[in-house]
């Protein structure tokens, strides 16, 4: 799945350079502009600094949310009936679909970074650090496009599918501490950040390139990977509906 998923790439890069204009706007824009009024206290991580990790899983999301477009189109196409036929299990067909979403999280991160160093963002320039990060990102990405095949398995028409994905994005965004540390929203919106994967991932990829500070990498490499496992399992088990 991970090999198709790179010659899809190879032929056609388009897509991918079209969805890195959305978190480059946040970070030229949004994270300038928000930097000079110097309102949101970030215990003195320059704010563009602070919402790089934030740009940069929202648009790994986008890309893995919306990945299930994909899978309706296979199966309007007939694809996924053979897939199923296949001598593999259906969980293992689900996780190599939500893995390879992984592969665009990352090539979409390489394009991101290099613009952010260009604005002016001061990473931690540690190798073992940012391939973590980068591994994280691609983790994460395989629960978010998990979560993509089982709402295609539900919402079986493109339009119906579009109306969903833009529905889970933005709430899983703006609740969490990608623009904005979790003490400054109201106490109802912290419970639910509490439960947020991004949340983790975020805090995450923040302390292994920005600040160095690897305090709650365990408990937070932790929560991914309850999330991934939950949303393979919850996946693969609705997979067969979305052809029936």
């Amino acid at each position: 799945m991970i090999e198709l998923e790179l010659r899809r790439l190879k032929h056609d890069r388009t897509e991918m350079y079209t969805r890195a204009v959305q978190p480059i706007l946040w970070l030229a824009v949004y994270g300038t502009v928000m930097g000079n009024v110097r309102a949101i206290p970030t215990d003195g991580i320059p704010y563009l600094d602070y919402i790089t990790p934030g740009v940069l899983l929202q648009s790994t999301i986008f890309v893995s949310v919306f990945y299930g477009l994909t899978i309706v189109w296979e199966r309007e196409t007939g694809i996924l009936k053979k897939l199923l036929v296949a001598p593999a299990s259906r969980y293992a067909t689900v996780i190599g679909r939500s893995i390879a979403s992984g592969v665009r999280a990352v090539v979409q991160a390489f394009i991101i970074i290099p613009v952010a160093m260009l604005l002016g963002v001061r990473f931690v320039l540690n190798p073992l650090y940012f391939f973590t990060a980068f591994l994280i990102l691609f983790f994460v990405s395989g629960g978010f496009a998990a979560i993509s095949i089982f709402v295609a398995s539900v919402m079986k028409t493109r339009e119906r599918f579009m109306g969903i994905g833009q529905a889970l994005i933005m709430p899983l965004f703006f609740v969490s501490n990608a623009l904005y540390p979790i003490k400054l929203m109201p106490q109802i919106l912290q419970y639910f950040a509490v439960f947020n994967p991004l949340t983790y991932a975020i805090d995450a990829v923040r302390g292994l390139v920005i600040t160095g500070d690897l305090t709650n990498l365990a408990l937070d490499i932790a929560a991914i990977a309850i999330f991934d496992i939950i949303m393979f399992t919850v996946a693969s088990i609705s997979f067969r509906k979305i052809i029936e």
